[in-house]
């Protein structure tokens, strides 16, 4: 294997920060509205419990991450292209069911961003909703977008995650039931390591870091290290702000306090840390939506264009999808029930085709990555990994028969 080609300081501390944007890009897409219901709920549920569901979940996410990451980043090809190289016509379906799916949840993006400035400063969500979606398209009309798009997603990031470690430790929750229950769980909900998994590298937020990557040019068999690195940390910081979250909530949970059914974030926030704990919940939630807003609209974009665009017109595409699906939410107020279901059967789909393209380029197509000879152990847990999104995208299939 031969070394990356020698580059100067400025040049490093850039290709360090476009990883680390990568990295976040696709922590911060996953941790989204979405991201915060299902683990306030299953924490709800599960209590104690809900502990080993996140680490199994964690396990299998690697698994699909260090492929997704490790095929795309050594062939220097988006999804949906490597999808058409290998039969013709499987990437645009990919990119489809991607931008589909992408435009549904943006809407629902930009309500959780409305919704969280609300939680912080009482003003219509309709309103909170449209200023999100105008900072993230300012981020896009920057002279220096990707720079600008990195920066606000770790920044973001690291936010939540603090902000949400302050209420973990406030609400004082039982750290070693918690850590007895990942080993030995008081009982066991398959739905719910499924749920979240899907959650966590479904639909769009399965290629967002990796398609920041490419377009960070840090790509082919040199990289190796640093796309296997930046792929397992995308997801431990994932891991990380879904262990906080539900810590903070358990330690609520076990107290005593009556959680509201229609939002137990909110309120497990607020019987921590009072109105400071309310606040503190709006602004994880804004974050959490706008970083997403940011995830979707980028990577539905890179769905739509090609390693040869111009980054002009990649990020003036970008402004439109999130103007449109700003528009629609501003007038609809939120995404209608049936396109959601729609749009969560579209994500149900995504990972088991698009994860099983990438592991066929990995097995049977060499070429595609320049002679990179796939390590065997990684292609075996790609599969493993495989046939549990076959049952993930069986699962969403089956919630059509709800319309």
């Amino acid at each position: 294997m031969t070394a990356p080609p020698p580059t100067s300081a400025a040049e490093s501390k850039l290709a360090r920060s476009a990883l680390m944007g990568a990295v976040f890009l696709m922590a911060t897409s996953a941790i989204g509205p979405g991201f915060i219901t299902q683990t306030a709920s299953f924490t709800v549920e599960l209590g104690a419990a809900f502990a080993c569901a996140i680490v199994l979940s964690i396990i299998v996410d690697i698994a699909v991450q260090l492929n997704v990451w490790r095929v795309i980043g050594v062939s220097g090809l988006r999804a949906h292209e490597l999808g058409n190289k290998v039969l013709p016509g499987v990437g645009y379906l990919l990119a489809a069911l991607v931008v589909i799916g992408g435009v549904v949840f943006n809407i629902g993006n930009i309500a959780g961003s409305g919704l969280g400035v609300d939680a912080m400063m009482g003003i219509d969500p309709r309103i909170g909703g449209a200023v999100s979606a105008l900072l993230a398209i300012g981020i896009f009309l920057s002279k220096r977008a990707g720079l600008a798009l990195d920066r606000v997603v770790v920044g973001l990031g690291l936010l939540m995650i603090l902000a949400t470690a302050f209420i973990a430790v406030t609400s004082n929750p039982p750290v070693g039931e918690a850590l007895v229950n990942v080993v030995r769980p008081e009982q066991f909900d398959f739905l719910a390591v499924t749920t979240i998994i899907g959650g966590t590298v479904g639909g769009y937020i399965t290629y967002a870091g990796a398609h920041r990557m490419l377009d960070a040019g840090r790509t082919g068999p040199a990289h190796v290290k640093e796309i296997t690195r930046s792929s397992v940390i995308s997801i431990l910081v994932t891991g990380l702000m879904r262990m906080l979250l539900f810590l903070a909530i358990l330690g609520v949970a076990v107290g005593g306090a009556e959680l509201a059914a229609s939002d137990p974030a909110g309120s497990a926030f607020k019987a921590a840390a009072g109105e400071v704990g309310l606040r503190v919940y709006g602004l994880v939630l804004w974050a959490a939506s706008l970083t997403s807003v940011i995830g979707a609209a980028y990577t539905s974009i890179s769905f739509l264009t090609t390693s040869r665009t111009a980054d002009r017109t990649r990020n003036l595409l970008t402004v439109v999808f999130i103007a449109v699906t700003a528009t629609i939410f501003v007038f609809l107020q939120k995404a209608p029930v049936t396109l959601l279901i729609f749009a969560g059967t579209f994500n149900g789909l995504i990972l088991p085709i698009g994860l099983g393209v990438l592991l066929w380029v990995a097995w049977r197509r060499r070429d595609l990555l320049g002679g990179y000879r796939y390590p065997a152990w990684l292609l075996a847990v790609g599969v493993l990994a495989w046939l549990l999104t076959l049952y993930l995208g069986y699962n969403s299939l089956q919630g059509l028969e709800d319309l």
